[in-house]
């Protein structure tokens, strides 16, 4: 599901990883020290995902949000996240 939509052409790309309906992750693409995307964890803040958006929103007004709602979600976070 689209959670906020941004630029058609650029802006970050956050991903709200979840498992039933439960986020249990945030990744955010960045630009490594090799000068390569890879994708970072953040943990859900508790003040919850709205506004964490919201921030990152006034920082870069380009930024897209996704949520992927998928079974075995921490494997799917650490498949992401795991360094090449």
């Amino acid at each position: 599901m689209v959670l906020r939509r941004g630029d058609p052409d650029r802006g970050a790309l956050i991903v709200q990883v979840a498992d039933r309906g439960v986020a249990i992750a945030l990744l955010q693409r960045r630009l490594a020290d090799d000068f390569t995307y890879r994708w970072q964890r953040f943990e859900v803040p508790e003040r919850g995902t709205a506004a964490f958006l919201a921030d990152q929103s006034r920082i870069d007004p380009d930024l897209w949000a996704i949520e992927l709602d998928i079974p075995d979600a921490e494997r799917f976070v650490a498949e992401m996240t795991a360094s090449p």
